[in-house]
């Protein structure tokens, strides 16, 4: 088993899990439910000893959940949670685009 170097935490910060869907490659991330949801303002923020076991389980479970990729990430301790590196935020938010060219989209 190939072991994962810690993501290490700043002040004010805490991990979330996330994935991709096989289905359709969308980003996912752990929920307090313990299901995969496509938006990070419903992740489960984690300390790391708890992103340790969640990532056990979510790893475990990732062929019978459907998605491939599984790793924590850092995010801001806030609400709802910001990640730390551009790539996540990226992967949580969408492709960056300047204002003049972005599309306007309803959620």
């Amino acid at each position: 088993m190939l072991m994962k170097r810690p993501v290490r935490l700043e002040a004010g910060q805490k991990l979330v899990l996330t994935a991709n869907r096989l289905l359709d490659g969308r980003t996912v991330w752990w929920s307090a439910e313990g299901t995969w949801v496509p938006h990070i303002g419903h992740a489960l923020l984690l300390d790391a000893e708890e992103a340790q076991v969640q990532l056990a389980h979510a790893t475990e479970q990732a062929q019978h959940d459907g998605v491939v990729g599984v790793y924590d990430t850092a995010v801001q301790d806030s609400v709802p949670p910001e990640p730390v590196t551009v790539r996540e935020k990226i992967r949580a938010h969408g492709p960056t685009v300047h204002p003049e060219f972005a599309v306007e989209t309803a959620q």
